[in-house]
């Protein structure tokens, strides 16, 4: 049974393997933990103390937050995890004025599903950086 939880004070605990599929420079395990104790908001899903999706959010804690990542692992899809991490995080930012992301073409109809609606955006992206800050 999946658990969704969003205490960073757990992550320890848990296992994280097998995230960023197809990054030619994935972060390494401490670097994704890195990520997530940073974020201001996390949504983990959980099934035997192994992490099968996440969802993290940056915020200004005032008007706007960013969400820069929401994955499942591969053998999990198409079982609603996905919606259900960003159902999560949605309600735990419904007090901002904007909820921002960026993602690519083929998975705006997801986004679509939750009253997102397509914006221009300017993005960098340094991909000899991709595997983080250590």
């Amino acid at each position: 049974m999946i658990e969704y939880v969003n205490e960073k004070s757990k992550l320890e605990e848990y296992e994280m393997p097998g995230f960023f599929v197809g990054w030619p420079n994935p972060p390494s395990e401490m670097t994704f933990r890195k990520m997530l104790n940073k974020s201001q908001y996390i949504w983990l899903a959980i099934e035997n103390n192994k992490v099968v999706g996440f969802i993290n959010a940056i915020s200004d804690e005032t008007l706007a937050a960013y969400i820069p990542l929401l994955e499942v692992l591969p053998e999990y899809k198409g079982q609603g995890i996905g919606s259900k991490l960003v159902e999560q995080m949605f309600e735990s930012l419904s007090g901002h004025y904007m909820i921002d992301i960026v993602c690519d073409d083929d998975v705006v109809p997801f986004y679509n599903r939750f009253d997102m609606y397509n914006a221009n955006g300017m993005i960098i992206r340094n991909y000899n950086r991709q595997s983080g800050i250590e």
